[in-house]
């Protein structure tokens, strides 16, 4: 008997990623087929696993990729083949979002289907926008109204009469293009054309858009601003409360989307502060930190470990890669017992803090110049050295601790440094739509992956309108030299210094 495989109905929410639920994103995870809308945000698609297949069927108000009836049979299709089917849809499945349709075909059919609600616009884009739906000193109901009710009814099954003045809020989703037609059926049921209105285009995103009036004046103002579709209509004197409650737009990184490009592992304390400050990270992972070929060195090293009077780590890598090995041998911090400890930067200074291991010295410029300045004095003649780090490392400390210094240095690979997995057809698509604002590098080799994974004969042409932010001199250099201009770079070469060089811009 043929396998049946499973259909996930998800709502994706109103455009901001992180709005996403948790079960959503385990959805999308583990599916082998995602099929998804314009209303999904794209960076959702990076979770989906390398091999899944990606189809979308997006519709615009004036074309349709697929119309619905073919993507309700594509979802059957693709269950009967067995496959692990996520129906990826902006908002919530079952909110405007033809997600019973679908459902009543799988079931007919016999396919399995689970609906994962989500967050529905209708609430999430006016709370971005500053208004709440409810608010106990202006309304406590609302209603949520289809501005585009199907065309072959021969009558509207909108209660314009008890809706106009029986609801304290109204929210029409999909209603841009009959507005006219729906402040007409408001005012002549009743409702003041003194009511504030807001429109809302691409609520929750970078692009957020806000226009608001009343009802009198609002179909002018929205023809004059040229304000379009995708976008919600709010209806009430909740609408006033835009000027106290305001706050998405009132981030200094609103309106950002900045492509991070560290590895999915290490980039998630950068995507984090530039959320925070209101703006999008879309994850690019340009490296990706893996073993080393050949973990003999390193086995070398931690078998005369107590030989060595300085242990030098230069990153967060090569502290984890190195502690990773030693405990694979079995053996623990009691072993570098009366080594000295150096580490280039706060971070790797704190990942060794938080081994309680205290750090000898952290030079006050993060690159391994100033630690051979620093250590001029300390480090003496003859004293061995193990320095683990990556395989593409600089070989500029190694070479200048021996050679200025007299140091006996091992320089081990600790970790090698590859291409990352980023998703280099969907940040093409994004830089064509001008949907990218900013592009961060961390290191010299996310530069060098960068522009190849980009592979384009004009790299300029493509990052047109795009600033890139470097965190510091060596991976500024490496940019340059691949061609690239470096509009700022970080004057503390650590992740802090990469947001507040952002924030300059």
């Amino acid at each position: 008997m043929a396998k049946v495989g499973i259909v996930y109905l998800v709502g994706a929410g109103p455009g901001d990623p992180g709005l996403i639920t948790v079960k959503g994103l385990e959805c999308i995870k583990k599916a082998e087929v995602l099929v998804y809308d314009r209303l999904a945000s794209k960076r959702l698609l990076s979770y989906a696993p390398k091999n899944c297949e990606l189809i979308y069927v997006g519709k615009l108000p004036d074309r349709h990729t697929l119309r619905q009836e073919e993507i309700n049979q594509l979802l059957v299709d693709k269950g009967l083949e067995g496959k692990v089917v996520t129906r990826l849809k902006g908002g919530d499945p079952y909110v405007y979002g033809r997600g019973g349709e679908e459902g009543e075909l799988l079931r007919a059919n016999g396919v399995p289907f689970e609906v994962v609600p989500g967050i529905t616009s209708a609430i999430a884009v006016p709370a971005y926008a500053g208004i709440p739906v409810t608010h106990r000193d202006c309304t406590s109901s609302f209603a949520i109204i289809t501005g585009h009710e199907d065309p072959n009814k021969t009558a509207s099954s909108i209660a314009w009469d008890k809706i106009a003045t029986g609801i304290g809020t109204l929210v029409f989703l999909m209603g841009v293009g009959n507005l006219s037609m729906i402040v007409k059926n408001l005012v002549d049921n009743g409702r003041a054309a003194t009511t504030p209105v807001a429109l809302i285009r691409w609520g929750t995103r970078p692009e957020q858009q806000v226009l608001t009036g009343t009802l009198a004046d609002i179909v002018a103002k929205v023809a004059a601003a040229g304000f379009t579709s995708p976008a919600i209509i709010i209806v009430g004197e909740v609408v006033n409360l835009r000027e106290t409650l305001s706050w998405f737009e009132e981030k200094p990184f609103f309106g950002k989307r900045v492509v991070v490009t560290r590895s999915r592992e290490q980039a998630s304390d950068l995507s984090r502060r530039i959320e925070e400050l209101g703006g999008e990270a879309w994850e690019f992972p340009a490296i990706e930190i893996v073993e080393p070929e050949d973990f003999a060195p390193m086995d070398q090293a931690i078998a005369k470990i107590d030989s060595y009077q300085w242990l030098i780590f230069t990153s967060v890598n090569g502290v984890d890669s190195f502690f990773s090995r030693l405990r694979h041998h079995g053996r623990d911090i009691r072993d570098l017992k009366g080594a000295k400890l150096c580490a280039i930067g706060p971070k790797t200074k704190e990942r060794l803090e938080e081994m309680c291991l205290n750090v000898e010295y952290v030079p006050s410029e993060y690159v391994a110049e100033a630690i051979i300045a620093g250590l001029r004095g300390k480090l003496l003649p003859g004293e061995r050295v193990l320095l683990p780090r990556a395989d593409i490392a600089r070989a500029i400390l190694p070479e200048s601790l021996a050679a200025e210094m007299g140091a006996v240095v091992d320089n081990v690979v600790a970790y090698r440094t590859v291409r990352g997995g980023g998703d280099a057809d969907l940040l093409k698509e994004l830089l064509a739509e001008k949907m990218i604002h900013y592009i961060t590098f961390t290191s010299s080799s996310t530069v060098k992956n960068f522009v190849e994974m980009l592979d384009t004969a004009d790299i300029a042409r493509s990052l047109q309108g795009v600033k890139l932010v470097s965190i510091g001199p060596i991976t500024s250099k490496a940019a340059r030299d691949l061609g690239l201009t470096i509009d700022l770079e970080a004057s503390e070469y650590t992740i802090d210094g990469l947001v507040e060089a952002l924030q300059k811009i």
